[in-house]
């Protein structure tokens, strides 16, 4: 094992993907890592592009566990399995969780778990966080028993089931390479949608039941849950009114929820990022990334009101994430990019745009 700082961004992603698509995956574990990287890569973009980053170990396996939380409900009666034998130590912490505290949403994460129950909460967090120590995050740049080279982080130590080693010894984190997190969040939108599809492919290989015709896999794996968004609809309504967050017409049908920030850029169901839009601004905006006026005025109508109405629901408010979100995405997107003002309105960008 050697360690070497990275080339550009293009040729780190290339050797991501090499390891991937080369390496044996006889479960999800590596794919839900480095999703969850990158969405803290995202969050973690430093102001020199060139730093190193730490990334605390109790964040990413908080991210895994909401992503296998979401992904635990059965489809069709059956829950998928996620490994080639069938067993999953996570899955069984995550449904450990569920059990004893009685949440069963499907939400972009744990919402309300660790207030029902801190002590299990904690507890799953940490048998996941010494899940990926001795796997995943062990193995992620490498392939089988080859030479390989450290390109994301040193995992020279991950060889451990100790939370002392873990925690004091590693400062519970670790340190993204110089110039790592920046090409990884520049990355993201490129590898995220990669990624999952590697995770649908596997988790068909591991479910033979489960036809290219048959349930929407991506949806259920990966999608945002309109059914479970219909909670803060009313909240929304309560709290702003039924006027369109992007257009401010009154809202004459049923109002829908929209993510600011898209949900195939980050997966942020928090309340701060979500808003009550007209049909046609919803469906117009899509997946586009907005201007940036209208995440500042998502964020502007303050953090504490939109805690408060969170609370009321059992909703995460997510504020300090979505706003990280949008700091690291507008930072690392480049001039060019698509930009959503308005219904009929799509602009192409500027760095201007992207000062923050």
């Amino acid at each position: 094992m050697t360690q070497s700082p990275p080339e550009d961004p293009l040729s780190l992603g290339q050797k991501l993907v090499a390891v991937l698509e080369g390496g044996r995956r006889t479960s999800t574990y590596k794919l839900a890592t480095i999703l969850a990287l990158l969405d803290l890569a995202v969050e973690s973009v430093p102001e020199h592009p060139d730093d190193a980053v730490d990334i605390d170990l109790d964040a990413l396996s908080e991210r895994v566990l909401a992503m296998y939380w979401r992904q635990i409900r059965p489809i069709e009666g059956v829950q998928i399995r996620q490994s080639s034998d069938g067993r999953s130590a996570i899955l069984a912490i995550v449904e450990t969780l569920r059990t004893s505290t009685g949440i069963r949403e499907r939400v972009g994460s744990p919402a309300g778990a660790e207030a029902a129950d801190p002590n299990g909460y904690r507890e799953a967090v940490e048998a996941i966080k010494v899940t990926l120590v001795r796997y995943p995050l062990q193995l992620l740049q490498r392939v089988n028993n080859a030479e390989y080279e450290c390109f994301l982080y040193n995992d020279s130590w991950m060889n451990t089931t100790s939370l002392r080693i873990i925690e004091n010894d590693h400062g519970n984190a670790i340190r993204l390479l110089p110039g790592v997190a920046n090409a990884l969040a520049r990355l993201a939108p490129l590898l995220r949608p990669a990624f999952q599809l590697a995770w649908i492919t596997d988790v068909r290989r591991m479910n033979a039941w489960l036809q290219e015709d048959g349930p929407d896999l991506a949806a259920h794996l990966f999608g945002s849950d309109r059914i479970s968004l219909t909670r803060v609809r009313d909240v929304l309504r309560e709290g702003f009114g039924s006027r369109c967050f992007y257009c401010d017409r009154t809202i004459s049908d049923v109002p829908q929820v929209d993510h600011v920030l898209p949900w195939s850029r980050v997966p942020i169901d928090g309340l701060a990022n979500l808003v009550l839009a007209c049909r046609r601004c919803n469906g117009d905006k899509s997946d586009l990334l907005p201007i940036p006026d209208h995440h500042h005025r998502a964020m502007a109508r303050g953090q504490a009101t939109l805690d408060e109405l969170a609370s009321s629901i059992n909703w995460p408010s997510q504020y300090r994430r979505a706003e990280s979100a949008a700091r690291g995405i507008y930072a690392t997107t480049p001039a060019g990019t698509p930009m959503w003002c308005a219904a009929k309105n799509v602009r192409l960008s500027s760095r201007a745009d992207f000062a923050w």
